[in-house]
């Protein structure tokens, strides 16, 4: 062991990853998992595609290896749908990656060099802090609603000093704009705009993470951070927004297709990783996730914005009518998680083992999201796999615990 690199101890399990093994118990009513129900994928769609594929013309593409940037079809139909939500660009700008979570790999290895900071919401995407934390970096908080430090002490906070090595700079702020996870809180346009102030302050790249993006419930889509930038900047290439998409939420999570769009001088910068990486991304997904995707795709936006606002009403309905006084919770307007605030004092991973134990309900611990360990009062439930046997027993239950 006392020859690995120094990275290796900023490797931890996550605490979400961990927790889905409790799926595997038939008694365990759980909402921690933010996983899509995989009774609402569009199997027969993806079924057929996967068939036509291998019995056609494209089954010696589909098996062979793929250029690292991704499949052409499926690169230039990721760039008309950027272009629908004011993001001109083209395949050049596109960048297909196993899944987001190695497109946030990949970025942090691309900007952070031991010692870098990376701005983060308190709380953040647990899976974010993962992908850096392998690049050593340092932490400062984000404050899109207000209240961020000035530039110049931002970077005071990112010097080196006798006791750091290497780095020192600000690198970029990381943030998921729309029904965030974990808080399912979505930024309004102002908060987006004064993100970019400060980005272009700092002079730093932004990481727009748009993995919910499509599940609005509720109320008006507000711009990409990207979209914004590129009417400020003149255009994607000149742009210093990195957006992070994915298909996991919507069509599937087990066939790992994300992509990001940027300026195409880093689109090259992500190719080489991907070369020394995993050459490219399976070609068979790829291929059948763009048949897939044109046939599909807005319809099963609309099946799954029906399902989950569903539930997610009535989670609410159940939190309102069962938790004691003085626990608050967010009501987002789209995605897949309602952010709970317990009393202060109270530990939510103390909370977690009696709940598990007692009534046989998960939930994340919130302190799992924050950059610095702080948010023990808080925890996060997922109501995309909650139906209403779910909602009606599990949530009462942990009322009381919590009453206990």
């Amino acid at each position: 062991m006392n020859l690995l690199a120094s990275r290796s101890s900023r490797m931890k399990a996550s605490e979400i990853r961990e927790l889905l093994k409790l799926l595997d118990q038939p008694d365990i009513i759980s909402f921690a998992g933010g996983i899509p129900d995989p009774a609402l994928f569009p199997t027969e769609a993806i079924r057929d595609a996967y068939a036509s594929v291998l019995g056609g013309s494209e089954a010696g593409a589909a098996l062979q290896y793929q250029v690292s940037e991704g499949y052409l079809p499926l690169r230039r139909w990721l760039a008309g749908q950027m272009g629908k939500l004011g993001i001109a660009c083209d395949e050049a700008n596109i960048f297909i990656t196993s899944g987001s979570q190695q497109a946030l790999d990949y970025l942090g290895k691309l900007f952070l060099s031991p010692g870098d900071t990376a701005l983060v919401t308190w709380p953040t995407y647990l899976g974010a802090l993962q992908a850096f934390n392998a690049y050593e970096p340092r932490y400062d908080r984000l404050r899109p609603e207000g209240g961020n430090m000035t530039p110049d002490a931002y970077r005071a906070a990112a010097a080196p000093t006798t006791f750091s090595r290497g780095g020192g700079k600000v690198k970029f702020a990381y943030l998921v704009p729309d029904f965030a996870n974990p808080t399912g809180e979505t930024l309004n346009r102002q908060q987006r705009e004064a993100v970019l102030d400060l980005a272009g302050e700092l002079d730093i790249a932004v990481i727009e993470d748009a993995a919910y993006r499509a599940l609005r419930y509720d109320g008006e889509g507000v711009p990409p951070i990207l979209a914004l930038d590129c009417i400020r900047s003149g255009g994607i290439d000149k742009a210093r927004t990195l957006y992070c998409g994915s298909f996991s939420k919507i069509l599937s999570p087990g066939m790992r297709v994300g992509w990001v769009c940027a300026p195409r001088h880093v689109v090259e910068k992500l190719v080489l990783m991907k070369q020394a990486s995993d050459l490219h991304s399976p070609s068979i997904n790829q291929v059948v996730m763009h048949r897939v995707a044109e046939a599909v795709f807005d319809g099963q936006v609309e099946k799954l914005i029906g399902a989950y606002r569903e539930r997610r009403d009535g989670l609410l309905a159940a939190l309102e009518a069962n938790m004691p006084k003085g626990v608050t919770w967010s009501r987002p307007e789209g995605g897949m998680f309602v952010w709970v605030t317990l009393p202060e004092g109270s530990d939510a991973t103390a909370l977690l083992a009696r709940s598990v134990k007692e009534a046989r309900v998960a939930f994340v611990p919130g302190n799992a999201f924050y950059a610095d360990g702080s948010g023990r009062n808080t925890l996060r439930l997922s109501f995309t796999l909650a139906d209403r046997r779910a909602v009606t027993e599990g949530i009462p239950r942990l009322a009381a615990i919590l009453k206990g």
